[in-house]
């Protein structure tokens, strides 16, 4: 008997999985809106002028509510409205091209030589003080800093000059509580203007790099504040540490140093995509722990959270990023420090073989909007078209080519 043939089974098909769909951005200005009425009510008496405008400035960022300006196309004059950003340094949603822009241009005034970073920071003494005069405390803060380096350099056996730093205030740690400390990113050389030397640091016997004690700089540094702040007429607390805190690493050629710098220095102290969950009474936000080296996790009230982003906000009319010394726009060696950067320099072999000095690369344009239909650039024809007034949720008046009232959009238009 023969046995029947065994039918193919039939091919399985294996379903595609459904893409998880990525849940949209918390930006500030909305936890801002949702908040804004308890942060008010709590921290009303404690807000100064600088932090009241940051607020307004941040809350209206790119909304519908906000001023808007008529974009065109330059290839097929197709026009859209787009919402004017606020502008304002501390509202991580804008100035990111500023930030790119301080970056190239600090990365073409690097100096040759090893680079190290120099952090200063104020003890929790004097936080009292600082937070009441934050103008005068955060600039004796940064001048200390650096004439403390510079008094090193040109008393250091090898160096024996005049140096230059790049100096960055930040007042904020990683939990973003108050905590006010300066960063100098300096070179391991220096200029004698005499001789017309340039002397650079050599590595240790060990291999490694070595540029100053950290609590020799320290003590020479608690000096310099405590003696400028006596001279600004302020009274200092009766109880002052002894030791102070001052760190002093190599960071390699600079570059990674003023990308670390400068990603706080225009786009407020938290990133938007570190917001990571917003309920109606709670915010939590994400941040690198210094003790584990880890992300963490910290949850808050939305008018504490509000409150703990403002108190950042810089006095306005403060730089905070601040040029010193060789590297300062006005330094009188400038004509030789830039022949020197030719020279110490690898050109390319074009460049070499013309017998010319290849020229600094030319700095990023801004980015240009570009069309929904065709892909084109688009012209900016108009700006600060002011919105339509709204009384109660309701437009005073009819819009064009509608038969009643339109309703205030709530959404926030992000682009």
């Amino acid at each position: 008997m023969r046995a029947a043939p065994i039918a193919a089974a039939a091919p399985t098909t294996t379903p595609t999985p459904t893409p998880t769909p990525t849940p949209p951005a918390i930006t500030l200005a909305s936890v801002i809106s949702r908040f804004e009425s308890d942060f008010l009510a709590e921290y009303q008496d404690r807000l100064l002028p600088s932090q009241r405008q940051a607020l307004g400035a941040m809350n209206g960022c790119r909304s519908s509510l906000s001023a808007q300006m008529l974009a065109q196309c330059s290839s097929c004059a197709q026009q859209r409205l787009v919402p004017h950003s606020c502008g304002h340094r501390s509202c991580p949603h804008c100035q990111h091209f500023e930030s790119q822009r301080w970056i190239e241009r600090q990365t073409q005034a690097l100096l040759p030589g090893n680079y190290f970073l120099i952090t200063f920071t104020l003890p929790q003494e004097l936080r009292g003080l600082a937070w009441t005069h934050q103008q005068t405390v955060y600039a004796a803060l940064m001048q200390c800093a650096w004439e403390t380096l510079a008094q090193f350099s040109r008393e250091h056996r090898q160096l024996k000059g005049q140096a230059g730093a790049v100096g960055v205030l930040h007042t904020h740690s990683r939990r973003l509580e108050f905590h006010p400390h300066v960063h100098m990113s300096m070179p391991a050389s220096a200029f004698d203007a005499e001789r017309g030397l340039w002397r650079s640091l050599r590595k240790t016997k060990k291999g490694g790099h070595y540029l100053f004690n950290h609590k020799a700089l320290a003590a020479l540094f608690r000096g310099k504040l405590l003696a400028a702040l006596k001279a600004e007429g302020l009274t200092l607390p009766v109880c002052l540490p002894e030791r102070w805190v001052v760190d002093c690493k190599s960071v390699g050629n600079g570059h990674k140093a003023l990308v670390y710098l400068g990603r706080y220095l225009y786009r407020g102290v938290i990133q938007e995509r570190d917001i990571v969950r917003c309920t109606d009474a709670q915010v939590t936000f994400r941040y690198r722990d210094s003790a584990t080296g880890r992300n963490a996790l910290r949850t808050l009230s939305g008018a504490s959270f509000i409150w703990l982003v403002l108190q950042h906000v810089l006095p306005r009319g403060f730089r905070r990023s601040r040029n010193f010394g060789l590297l300062h726009p006005n330094c009188r060696h400038r004509q030789r420090l830039n022949l020197l950067r030719l020279r110490m320099t690898p050109q390319p072999a074009a460049a070499s073989a013309s017998g010319r000095a290849a020229q600094a690369p030319a700095l990023s344009e801004r980015p240009k909007l570009q069309c929904r239909c065709c892909g084109a650039p688009m012209v900016i024809v108009r700006r600060r078209i002011l919105p339509a007034v709204f009384v109660n949720g309701v437009q005073a008046g009819k819009a064009r080519g509608t038969d009643g009232p339109v309703r205030a959009p709530r959404e926030r238009q992000v682009h």
